[in-house]
């Protein structure tokens, strides 16, 4: 019976060996549930006369385990288990004859545990199976059997403990916002390998017992249910990712720089009435660009000297610059230069009078983008 619940939980376990939910560090688990002790016969004996060999049954009882433990991070875990389970007399200690009963069992000791998480491809469920090997003892704490047909009173005391072996399949649940930290839930099958022995006295009802000898129970098999909790120190937060930065506005694109021409009579540097109007429209239009920067530029034609040439440019520049001011515009914001006869609108020989090279530039732009541009 023994061998084959091995193997069936062997069989069932076998298939599900798929991928790994690793695990990688130190944990400690502890569960709690309920414990249901199977039947355990007593070897017959000549000393129980008419009992014979008969059952101990018993009650579903308590059971607890803590461990502790470490994750290879590629599924596989190995753990140390302290384990208790307890369990009360239930039913009769004969083949067939009515009996009344009291005491109980009491299983503690040590298990050494391989596990292996599976990932099934869920965040919020992973399971787990392995098996453990270790060392149980068993307390019976005065069992009583009272026969009333046989007029025997049996009670048995003692403590044996044996090599034991169990399997292990369960269920984690992530608990969300608090890494490391599982809900578990078990099914646990451990058996002790070894048959238990226990002192026991056999009497009339009511009278002292005698001496029997030592009794022998063949089976001591567990099947646990239990919930616990399970928490794993390596696991970490994942990192908050910074909303990404929206970048900044841009900046608006400067104003395009704008030219207007005023034009000159030869050897003059008064301003006509077209000029004016021109020189308003520039004043104007200065007025609604931002960080405005002007520039007067001057020229003349090749006829004349190169020396009186660049004064007259200055001149004309002069007078450009101040009939801007009077239309408004700061005075800190024009710069004035002279060219005389250099940079023609119309290339002409030395000395010809070229009308179109009689001329003052007005340049507004943006200070910024004009501060990018080679001086001249």
């Amino acid at each position: 019976m023994r061998r084959f619940s091995w193997l069936l939980l062997g069989g069932v376990l076998l298939p599900f060996a798929a991928g790994a939910q690793p695990i990688e560090g130190l944990y400690v688990s502890g569960g709690a549930g309920a414990n249901l002790l199977m039947n355990q016969p007593l070897t017959p004996s000549p000393a129980l006369g008419a009992l014979g060999g008969g059952n101990l049954q018993y009650n579903a009882g308590a059971a607890f385990e803590g461990s502790v433990g470490y994750g290879f991070g590629n599924g596989f875990r190995l753990e140390l288990e302290g384990d208790e389970m307890m369990n009360s007399l239930s039913a009769r200690a004969g083949a067939l004859l009515p009996s009344t009963v009291s005491g109980s069992t009491q299983d503690y000791g040590f298990m050494a545990n391989a596990l292996f998480d599976l990932d099934i491809g869920s965040r919020y469920v992973f399971p787990y199976f392995g098996v453990g090997l270790g060392y149980q003892w068993t307390n019976f704490g005065n069992l009583r059997v009272t026969t009333p047909a046989a007029g025997s009173d049996f009670t048995g005391n003692g403590t044996a403990g044996s090599l034991a072996g169990q399997g292990i399949v369960g269920l984690a649940f992530p608990v969300p916002h608090v890494p490391g930290l599982s809900i578990t839930t078990e099914y646990r099958f451990l058996g002790l390998i070894g048959p238990e022995h226990f002192g026991a006295t056999l009497g009339p009802i009511g009278a002292a017992g005698h001496a029997i000898g030592t009794q022998e129970v063949s089976d001591n098999l567990n099947q646990m249910f239990m919930v616990g909790l399970r928490y794993a120190f390596s696991v970490k937060p994942p990192p908050i990712t910074p909303a990404a930065a929206s970048p900044p506005p841009a900046a608006p694109a400067p104003a395009p720089a704008r030219t207007y021409l005023v034009f000159f009579d030869w050897d003059r540097a008064d301003l006509s009435d077209r000029a004016r109007q021109i020189i308003a429209e520039a004043a104007a239009n200065a007025a609604h660009i931002a960080e405005t920067r002007i520039t007067v530029n001057g020229y003349t034609d090749r006829s004349g000297s190169a020396h009186a040439n660049q004064a007259l440019s200055l001149r004309r520049a002069n007078a450009v610059a101040a009939e801007l001011v009077r239309d408004g515009v700061a005075k800190d914001m024009i710069t004035i230069k002279g060219f005389g006869e250099t940079h023609p609108l119309v290339a002409t020989a030395a000395g010809v009078r070229e009308p179109q090279n009689r001329r003052v530039e007005i340049i507004i732009g943006n200070a910024a983008e004009d501060a990018k541009k080679p001086q001249t």
